[in-house]
């Protein structure tokens, strides 16, 4: 199956430094299967157009193609309607977006809360950050364990009826933990806190619900499940995006304009200022349906075994350590070996065909907890192999062998 599955990835069959390309660096971006490809062709050869108000056939044509992507991707997570989908750029912009209306609302006051973890992408820290010096709130942490797990002990006094807002991610990009979200966003909507859930990491691996979560606010890019680049989904609970004014003006969203008053369009395009990346969404529900013709269930049963294959063969080599040994994982495997930089790692197992990613991967904090700068990650997707998994396991020891 993997043979059929790597036929639809063009990029793929190529050689670096002649040798044939190994591509692990997933979690930073995933590579795009014919069906997406010939998505985004398809509406540049046959549809493209502005869309919603234009009353010409092509116009016509693309919204429709436009607003059956967004009831695609309200579908992939069970929302509970599409005019809760909100297409942004992708995660960082969804997260700003919240982040931004949050601090026009006035819901956040001086002395207020917003609790975040300690596993969390730069994209999850700074918004709020920003937030908390418009508004006098204040940021707390959930710390982690050892093994990159959240540590609940204290969270009793660090979520309260203070606190405002939980952001967390679903899955750690540094670390590839599975989080307990769903005990986390119970506990916070006893208290009356809003939650927003970063699935940047996580959609690509495993089925959403966002109705069984019970998040407030839902996020994902296109780039890392199948789709391109500059595409992203904001989704968020009517009642809530009702209640927060809008982030940006311009064309769309609004209803009526005069030089003495606005009035706001109704969701989604309250939220959707300008023209959109009409082929980005047409061509990001053209990646949903590819994963679940696919199976998640497939997807990830051939990503968790790579992933424990990759484990085991990487702790046998000598002074090579894990940084995230969680129990409930995704398909990550970061590490480090002792003498050795992850900078110098990364670039001569490049120059044997194997691609990975090296550095903090926007994670500074949690690379701080550990007392380290960073790491080399390998992450995987359904495309790699059990041999692509040996090319890097042997190149890793050739590597700390000539670095060390």
């Amino acid at each position: 199956m993997n043979d059929a599955i790597r036929s639809q990835f063009p990029i793929l069959h190529q050689q670096i430094n002649q040798r044939p390309l190994v591509y692990l660096d997933n979690a930073a971006t995933v590579q795009k299967p014919l069906a997406v490809l010939e998505a985004s062709e398809t509406y540049y050869k046959e549809v493209n157009a502005n869309i919603h108000r234009g009353v010409h056939y092509l116009s016509r044509k693309a919204t429709d193609a436009h607003e059956q992507a967004r009831d695609r991707i309200a579908r992939y997570l069970n929302a509970p309607a599409s005019h809760e989908v909100i297409f942004t750029s992708g995660t960082t912009d969804s997260i700003n977006l919240v982040a931004a209306t949050l601090a026009d609302s006035g819901k956040i006051q001086q002395g207020d809360r917003i609790l975040i973890s300690t596993l969390e992408h730069h994209s999850n820290i700074v918004p709020w950050q920003m937030l908390c010096k418009k508004t006098g709130a204040q940021l707390d942490i959930i710390p982690i364990n050892d093994a990159g797990e959240w540590d609940l002990s204290e969270i009793d006094s660090l979520l309260t009826e203070r606190t405002k807002l939980v952001a967390v991610n679903h899955v750690s990009n540094a670390l590839g933990t599975i989080n307990p979200i769903h005990a986390l966003i119970t506990k916070a909507k006893a208290l009356g806190a809003l939650t927003l859930i970063d699935g940047a990491q996580s959609a690509p691996h495993m089925a959403i619900d966002v109705q069984a979560l019970g998040c407030d606010f839902y996020t994902f890019s296109g780039h890392k499940t199948y789709a391109p680049t500059g595409i992203g989904i904001l989704w968020g609970r009517s009642e809530v995006l009702e209640m927060l004014p809008p982030w940006r003006g311009g064309g769309e969203m609004i209803k009526e304009v005069t030089f003495e008053h606005t009035t706001y369009n109704d969701l989604p395009f309250k939220y959707e200022a300008g023209t959109p990346n009409i082929e980005g969404g047409i061509a990001l529900a053209a990646a949903l349906d590819w994963m679940d013709q696919l199976g998640l269930d497939t997807i990830a049963q051939h990503e968790d075994s790579l992933l424990q294959q990759a484990t085991q063969a990487l702790l046998d080599i000598d002074g090579l350590r894990l940084y995230g040994t969680a129990t409930n994982k995704a398909s990550v495997v970061s590490f480090a070996i002792e003498g050795v930089h992850h900078y110098d790692l990364g670039t001569l197992i490049d120059q044997m065909g194997v691609g990975v990613r090296t550095g903090h991967h926007c994670c500074q904090p949690l690379m701080q907890r550990f007392g380290i700068t960073g790491t080399t990650r390998a992450s995987f997707a359904v495309y790699n192999t059990s041999e692509e998994i040996e090319l890097l396991v042997n190149a890793v020891k050739k590597a700390s062998m000539m670095l060390r």
